[in-house]
């Protein structure tokens, strides 16, 4: 078997804030006789045993949402707890968390630094521009409940990412969010285009378009080069050197083939990206499948494979192999048709006829 990583949804898409651009938040709906969400024992010990007694390099546990710190801190220690009883002898396991932090305590931070979790902290820039679609539930802003929480988990001592999502309100705004992250400590950053289309495949209001997408990768770039290559990693960057000196990307977006995380609902069905948990898309359920009859479904392998199914354009493309046809999601993928251009094509080539040669001099001198 292959190795692959777990994204694990064990509140589904609960969540105890209301972002206006949540793509997941919707996903509550498939699960409509249960008003709350939360994983059993009985779920989450099947989740640890089968995935341990699978042969992996390193056992990756990545605990999303929704928001996953609503399972409380006991959740997570129950979890660790199965990783000791079922893990052999000298296996590397490593455990992720996204999360708003905004119920993150004094003794979660604890149990998280203890057991060296590494959080991905969403966190859009400045309260001015945090505060336009992260929300909570009154309506409200959530900024400073953000920095609340990631100041308990400095001082715990817990390591984490900042997740920044690049809208329709923020795509300008690049070097204002970087000096913001960099000026509070903050070296290590996800940038995420927000790209969500309607039922009739219309991209959403509060998405970017490839344009705008261009411009902030770009200008973030010029923030960043030549200045801070050795300070402040972000991932997109990160990828492509690791693409340009190992020929082997970091980032999913970046390989031929989509099949490197298999997703976990609260109630252990199965599917192949957590930007595809639909009903279509549900390979099974870890109480009556194997991993293996999981990654051997027909779903999962067509799943994979459309990733490299792109159209004439990408095929003459110069940066084909910095993307080869984009995100699924970014293509509007449906079953059986794979071949549509990615929303944010013109803003990689923009990007990329930009940066890249400033790319290959860093990467020749690593």
């Amino acid at each position: 078997m292959r190795p692959f990583t777990l994204l694990i949804k064990p509140a589904s898409a609960d969540c105890n804030m209301n972002c206006s651009y949540c793509f997941y938040l919707e996903k509550s709906f498939l699960y409509p006789e249960e008003k709350t969400h939360r994983m059993s024992h009985d779920t989450l010990e099947k989740l640890v045993s089968s995935y341990m007694e699978t042969v992996q390099p390193c056992y990756t546990f990545g605990w999303q949402g929704g928001e996953p710190t609503l399972m409380g801190t006991d959740f997570f220690k129950k979890a660790v707890k199965l990783q000791e009883k079922y893990g052999r002898k000298k296996v590397l396991v490593t455990n992720g968390l996204q999360t708003n932090t905004t119920l993150i305590d004094s003794a979660m931070a604890g149990f998280l630094a203890k057991y060296r979790f590494l959080l991905g902290v969403s966190l859009d820039g400045p309260q001015y521009i945090h505060d336009h679609y992260r929300k909570m539930h009154n309506g409200r802003g959530s900024f400073e409940r953000v920095m609340k929480g990631i100041d308990i988990l400095k001082k715990a001592g817990v390591e984490f990412n900042i997740l920044v999502l690049v809208n329709d309100f923020n795509y300008s705004r690049a070097g204002e969010i970087y000096d913001f992250l960099v000026e509070n400590g903050f070296y290590y950053h996800q940038y995420i285009p927000c790209v969500e289309y309607d039922d009739g495949g219309r991209l959403e209001p509060y998405s970017i378009k490839g344009g705008q997408w261009g411009i902030f990768l770009t200008e973030l770039f010029r923030k960043w080069y030549p200045r801070d290559i050795y300070r402040v990693s972000i991932r997109l960057f990160d990828s492509i050197l690791q693409y340009l000196v190992k020929k082997r990307p970091t980032i999913c977006h970046m390989e031929d083939n989509c099949s490197q995380y298999l997703v976990v609902e609260y109630n252990g069905d199965v599917y192949p990206c957590d930007f595809f948990v639909r009903k279509e898309l549900l390979l099974g359920n870890i109480h009556t499948h194997s991993w293996q009859e999981l990654m051997d479904s027909g779903i999962y392998r067509d799943f994979g494979r459309a990733k490299s199914s792109y159209g004439h354009i990408c095929s003459s493309c110069q940066f084909l192999r910095l993307c080869y046809g984009d995100c699924l999601k970014h293509r509007y993928y449906l079953p059986g048709d794979a071949s549509r251009l990615s929303s944010l094509c013109s803003g990689w080539k923009m990007f990329y006829a930009a940066a890249l040669p400033a790319f290959k001099n860093i990467a020749a001198s690593l």
